[in-house]
């Protein structure tokens, strides 16, 4: 059942090769169509040329044939049933949330010893309190995203250049995309079809809400406001405004439900300089853009706030940790850090003048550490730096930089 064409994601096989044959759960998690699967699939064929003759059970909870495996029972009693050796059993579930109560059953199979499992997840919230629970130091979880720029390119098949990432830029990195007509019209309703199908039924379904209306209203506001400091008191005024009356604390369990299913992400401000986190105030990021434009078409006036969604996408892809910087009155886009190294970064569509260039340059030379510092823009002939700071293009930072600090 492995298909026989597909394309490696080399960065995940690097972070979970160690693993293999780990008595520890491999939990693979993010939004519905990212690539989860294929990636099982990667691992599934990796199996089975280490040791033709490993027993594999693939379990696929979106597949009408395991319907009828509902809950923990279910999935011992299917297993267990199917092995055909005495040793090693690689199993391997796609999915696994639509199992009731699953966590019981991944600590039997733990338990027995013989068991290396991998499993996928796309609802962040029933995944970390049933594994927390029942699980604890027992499995390592991996978020999956949509294609970084460098696997758009492998994927495509395209060279980095100003044209390939504009089509990055517009349709984003689902991976399925390369099996369409390249076609602006047949991308965009297959990644409205995406959409329907993660409100409809990870949201509205999972969730129990009422009001569909409001939810996709509420998506619209975050995406015409990326970048933007968002609180659910500042959207339940707007609301008002609009005469349509929501209380702040309904408004955050809905941003928790988009959350939860990785359709977006919430991003915290931090103090520079200092450890304090602002409890109010955060901001949102689309897990992927080509699903933001698929709601929101994309105009070019909004290519400030788009780039900041791109830059973060692709710090998140390297396994930075992301904050929003603040400094008194002035605002650092992003504060990354991995391993200990931290990053300063600001993202501008262009630096036209004098104004914009003391703007970008001045919030970073205010800092007092010697982290690297660094403004990211499309300007084509970015490049040295100003007093420490380095300039990027975007095209370089979505390419040189990944080869820098990779997955």
């Amino acid at each position: 059942m492995i298909p026989k064409n597909f394309i490696y994601r080399d960065g995940y096989f690097k972070l979970l090769e160690p693993y293999i044959g780990d008595s520890l759960i491999k939990l693979l998690i993010g939004q519905r169509r990212v690539g989860k699967s294929y990636i099982l699939y990667q691992f599934m064929e990796e199996i089975r040329k280490l040791n033709p003759a490993s027993d594999i059970i693939y379990i696929d909870k979106e597949d009408y044939s395991f319907d009828g495996i509902k809950n923990y029972s279910d999935l011992i009693f299917y297993v267990e049933s199917n092995r055909t050796v005495k040793g090693k059993q690689y199993l391997f579930i796609d999915e696994i949330q639509e199992i009731k109560d699953f966590e019981k059953g991944l600590r039997h199979f733990q338990s027995n010893g013989n068991y290396d499992i991998y499993c996928t997840g796309s609802n962040a919230t029933l995944l970390s309190g049933e594994i927390a629970t029942y699980l604890a130091g027992r499995y390592i979880q991996i978020r999956v995203f949509s294609l970084s720029f460098p696997e758009f390119l492998k994927f495509h098949n395209l060279q980095p250049s100003n044209e390939s990432l504009q089509k990055y830029i517009l349709y984003g990195g689902m991976p399925y995309l390369i099996n369409l007509k390249n076609d602006k019209q047949v991308y965009f309703e297959y990644l409205r079809n995406i959409f329907d199908s993660i409100v409809l039924r990870d949201i509205v379904a999972r969730y129990r809400i009422r009001n569909v209306s409001f939810l996709q209203d509420l998506i619209r506001y975050l995406a015409d406001n990326i970048g933007s400091v968002v609180s659910a008191k500042r959207i339940s005024d707007y609301l008002k405004s609009q005469k349509i009356n929501f209380l702040p604390k309904t408004i955050l369990e809905y941003l928790h439900y988009l959350e939860s299913v990785f359709f977006v992400d919430r991003v915290k401000r931090t103090e520079v300089g200092g450890k304090k986190i602002f409890e109010i105030g955060d901001k949102f990021y689309f897990e992927d853009l080509g699903m933001r434009h698929s709601i929101v078409p994309f105009q070019q006036k909004d290519i400030n706030k788009v780039l900041e969604n791109l830059v973060y996408h692709h710090l998140r892809v390297m396994r930075f940790e992301v904050l929003v910087g603040k400094q008194g009155d002035r605002e650092i886009d992003f504060v990354a850090e991995k391993n200990g190294k931290k990053y300063y970064i600001q993202v501008a569509y262009l630096i036209p003048d004098e104004k914009t260039h003391d703007r970008e340059f001045g919030n970073l030379l205010k800092i007092e550490d010697n982290c690297p510092k660094m403004v990211v823009t499309m300007d084509e002939l970015a490049g040295g730096d100003y007093k420490g700071i380095e300039h990027w293009s975007i095209l370089k930072f979505l390419t040189d930089f990944s080869i820098k600090d990779k997955l």
